[in-house]
């Protein structure tokens, strides 16, 4: 027996914890090729918010009365597979429950070398895999002045911490105080402004007086709108994601300031991560050079149990995250 978060019933906007259902199921009995894996590390993702939709996107949507799936870090508890045995630590999307089976296809050795082991959810996972892809996207190289939204989230503390390393100038939008220190203190962006204070405009034309010439969009909304004119031209802008309406009810306006795109020559590129899996190793080895030599911080945000699953999701979705947030099982 095993526990597994269902889902329960679809949100509509903002999600509650009468969306999920704690249940427990019977594992099937192990066959041929296949692995029992027990979780250690769970991630939540805001792109979950668009699966509870009952609308196909890039990914298909949870179905009501079937567990979440997300990132996962697990130990093989049983094996009848070839190449894996009892005490393997692997990565797989069956996250969201204590226990699974699956065939050995479906799961990634990772190395018991690396501490935490939840840093393959983060920054050796999806998570830094995206920020690395996005501004790979881009060209950001040496001297480009890069804006980031929610920079102290998972995807964007990644980003940030990257384009520095590539000798770029970076700024960052967060929402409270606290955030804004540690994106300057612990992440090492040259300067970092709360939204949430207004005048988001004028907050960036502070911090970068001389325009961006790359935008890392993770919220979109009046983050993309004031970035659309703080744009230098040819500027190019990373569209990763929209955090801010990922709970609308209704699609809302786009930019009133569109139009900019054309007089300043703007490049925009959307992207989504699993279409560059192949790059997964050369990601692997150069951010993990990173990691090893002390050059990029990783932070977490830790919640421990299955139960307790959802609310951090729900917590995601408000933000109250510094770096990744993981559940872990105990």
């Amino acid at each position: 027996m095993t526990r597994e978060i269902h889902l329960a019933s679809r949100p509509s906007g903002r999600p509650t914890a009468d969306n999920f259902a704690l249940v427990d199921v019977e594992l099937p009995a192990l066959a041929d090729g296949q692995v029992l894996v027990r979780n250690l590390y769970l991630s939540v993702d805001p792109y979950m918010r668009g699966r509870m939709n009952d609308v196909r996107s890039y990914t298909p949507p949870f179905q009501i009365g079937q567990p979440l799936e997300g990132g996962a870090v697990g130990e093989v508890v049983e094996s009848r597979a070839a190449g894996l045995t009892p005490g393997d630590v692997v990565s797989s999307m069956r996250g969201w429950r204590e226990a699974f089976v699956a065939e050995a296809k479906d799961v990634r050795g990772v190395s018991r070398d690396v501490k935490p082991l939840s840093a393959y959810l983060g920054v050796l996972g999806m998570t830094g895999l995206t920020a690395w892809v996005g501004l790979n996207l881009v060209d950001v190289k040496a001297g480009d002045r890069v804006f980031i939204s929610a920079a102290a989230g998972a995807v964007g503390s990644v980003a940030g911490q990257l384009a520095k390393l590539r000798g770029c100038h970076v700024v960052g939008s967060t929402g409270s105080p606290h955030k804004v220190k540690a994106l300057v203190d612990d992440f090492g962006f040259d300067s970092a402004f709360n939204y949430k204070d207004g005048d988001l405009p004028g907050q960036i034309q502070a911090d970068a007086p001389d325009g961006i010439d790359v935008y890392f969009d993770n919220v979109g909304g009046d983050h993309l709108e004031a970035a659309l004119s703080a744009m230098r031209v040819h500027g190019r802008i990373v569209a990763c994601g929209a955090i801010s309406r990922y709970n609308d009810a209704e699609p809302s306006p786009g930019p009133r300031n569109v139009a900019l795109i054309i007089g300043k020559r703007l490049t925009i590129k959307g992207f989504i991560v699993t279409d560059s899996l192949d790059q997964l190793p050369a990601f692997l080895k150069e951010v993990t050079g990173y990691l090893a030599a002390g050059k990029l911080r990783m932070q977490e945000t830790v919640v421990e149990g299955l139960e307790r699953t959802p609310q951090a999701f729900i917590d995601l979705l408000r933000g109250e995250n510094i770096g990744k947030m993981i559940v872990k099982l105990v």
